[in-house]
């Protein structure tokens, strides 16, 4: 099976990223998977989890609308090719691990192993588990408050106490250090 998306929607995805590579591949085909897994993304309340900050980033954004903005794309810094998807109105979901043996073979060159990812069967790309945790929940707007050593507006959430008074984390970081 080959990719589903239409070549203009990849041609601007590309554009939005600024070039075209596997990793942007990835996520496009990524997105693939959701619309096989959930059905029409339009009509979903969809929050979108990576857990790499690698270039199918920009694919997901590009082609879902969940952006870190908004709040319904999350990055968790885990350093894995993994991307969840879920919907918040029913609080159905999927995880989904690129496999090892869909990567392409070592000294493949770029458009060879955009290639391999754009005809690769999506189940031979991915490893599929279903959710098995509630989808994140809306990203919640606190109080900011000023860090005591710098002035700076924090939000609440983001903030570190010592010795009675508000920090934010780059400040709260340097007085840690010389503890």
């Amino acid at each position: 099976m080959s990719s589903t998306t239409p070549q203009e929607t990849i041609d601007a995805a590309i554009r939005f990223h600024g070039h075209h590579c596997p990793g942007l591949t990835i996520g496009i085909r990524a997105v693939e998977l959701a619309r096989r897994e959930l059905g029409d993304l339009d009509g979903l309340d969809l929050v979108a989890v990576a857990e790499t900050d690698m270039c199918g980033v920009d694919a997901i954004q590009f082609l879902t609308d969940c952006t870190f903005g908004k709040g319904n794309f999350i990055h968790r810094d885990y350093g894995k090719k993994a991307f969840s998807f879920f919907d918040r109105k029913t609080g159905r979901g999927f995880r989904a691990l690129l496999r090892e043996t869909g990567q392409p073979l070592p000294g493949d060159d770029r458009l060879a192993a955009i290639r391999h990812f754009m005809d690769l069967d999506l189940d031979d790309m991915f490893t599929v588990t279903q959710a098995t945790c509630p989808p994140p929940r809306p990203a919640a707007v606190l109080e900011s408050l000023p860090c005591a050593r710098c002035g700076e507006m924090t939000m609440e959430s983001r903030t570190r106490r010592f010795a009675g008074k508000t920090y934010c984390i780059p400040c709260f970081a340097e007085i840690d250090q010389k503890l």
